[in-house]
């Protein structure tokens, strides 16, 4: 395939040949003749990779209900949904907060729907609320169950009916914003959810099946620092990605690595809470922090309300960071948060808790290699043909940071966009 007069790396009016093989065979100017895709003068660019996402639950949303903030009004709004529910006999909710209701439980849900089994999923998506109908059908109705399940999606998935998921939807829709690229950052993997994944036209690197391994710390279980290395050793070779949203899960966790000693690869995941004190030490463990630097714009009330005083100062860093120069990568963690990582980027660039960046090294935090997102990918004869193209050069792509900018997308020199 050859794509003609395309803006690469600054550099305009330059024609790229794309080989058999699906990697870029040529960059510059070609003799005049017929070109497969006229780029009429549009921004050439490695495709976008989203480096912290969860595939199976964004496909899953199109048979739920979403009662998150941002979806309902309220609790008359939350119960309007519930008891409007959907087509399938049980009603699956998700991306719920306590701002919007308060507190749930079995009996709180059965106020609201008693007819029919329902299951509300929390905004972090690590507990589940069932009220009786559903405790009922899946066999859960024993004495004392309240109906809350934390980080119980592997006993859940054998005893809930499954929903369908609907991933040609979510790769054409990331393909239309110039994704060619995802890490699944699921802690425990389903078995086959490698070749469940398949059907979506980007590349795709699970963890827990391809490296890094994915670990996950809770506060009230926090393993100590020689527990939490000895975990990390049992792994290695193999890097390791720590679930990280409370500065004493980043204390352990740096403290773990550095007894067991890091290896290339290792990551710290959302770096919620960084104290300033401690991004030195991440600097020399050299270990990539893989952020989400849109949640405090998405979150900003709720964490005004919840987030202790003294963390609010250090939440989902990202300026800070870069100029220390600690590795900084971006995830989306949809549907936990926007799957557009165009809307990542703005949230990036407009923060206004001095942690904003500039367009360019928004854009920077999802050009970086999957397995290495310390390494930025260019374009490069050689080089894999996975390709985001835009109508506009990148000057104005980067002053509008909009998906409006994608015109196309390609995976190994293949049109991924309808």
């Amino acid at each position: 395939m050859l794509i003609r007069n395309v803006e690469v790396e600054g550099r305009a009016g330059l024609d790229v040949r794309i080989g058999v093989d699906g990697r870029i065979a040529e960059i510059g100017h070609r003799p005049a003749g017929k070109a497969d895709v006229d780029g009429r003068g549009g921004a050439l660019l490695p495709g976008l990779h989203d480096h912290h996402i969860h595939l199976a639950a964004l496909a899953a949303e199109a048979a739920s209900v979403r009662v998150g903030p941002a979806d309902v009004r309220g609790r008359d709004g939350f119960v309007a949904a519930l008891r409007r529910g959907g087509p399938a006999e049980w009603v699956r909710a998700v991306g719920y907060h306590e701002s919007v209701a308060g507190d749930l439980d079995r009996w709180t849900l059965d106020a609201i729907v008693t007819d029919r089994p329902v299951r509300v999923q929390h905004r972090s998506g690590a507990m589940w609320f069932l009220n009786s109908a559903a405790l009922r059908a899946a066999g859960l109705d024993g004495d004392g169950v309240d109906g809350r399940f934390w980080r119980e999606d592997e006993r859940l998935r054998r005893l809930v009916p499954p929903v369908r998921l609907d991933l040609e939807y979510v790769g054409r829709r990331a393909a239309r914003l110039g994704v060619t690229g995802f890490t699944n950052a699921d802690p425990r993997p389903e078995p086959d959810l490698t070749r469940t994944l398949s059907v979506l036209p980007q590349r795709l690197l699970v963890m827990g099946v391809d490296s890094p391994v994915k670990l996950v710390l809770d506060d009230p279980t926090l393993p100590a620092p020689a527990d939490l290395a000895a975990t990390v050793a049992g792994v290695r070779p193999r890097p390791v990605a720590v679930h990280c949203v409370t500065r004493v899960q980043l204390l352990v966790t740096l403290l773990a690595l550095e007894e067991v000693g890091p290896v290339e690869g290792d990551r710290i995941e959302h770096g919620s809470v960084i104290p300033a004190e401690s991004i030195r030490w991440i600097r020399r463990l050299g270990v990539t922090v893989v952020t989400q630097p849109h949640f405090p714009v998405e979150r900003g009330r709720e964490y005004a309300a919840e987030v202790h005083a003294d963390d609010r100062p250090h939440l989902y860093r990202c300026r800070s960071l870069a100029e220390s120069g600690v590795p900084l990568a971006a995830g989306t963690d949809a549907p936990y948060g926007t799957h557009d990582p165009w809307a990542v980027m703005r949230a990036a660039v407009t923060r206004d808790d001095g942690e904003g960046i500039a367009p360019e090294a928004a854009l920077r935090l999802f050009l970086l290699e999957p397995e290495r997102p310390y390494r930025l990918r260019k374009l490069a004869v050689g080089a894999a043909a996975d390709l985001c193209l835009l109508h506009v050069p990148l000057r104005e792509a980067l002053d509008a940071l909009s998906a409006d900018v994608v015109r196309a997308a390609y995976v190994g020199g293949r049109s991924i966009t309808e």
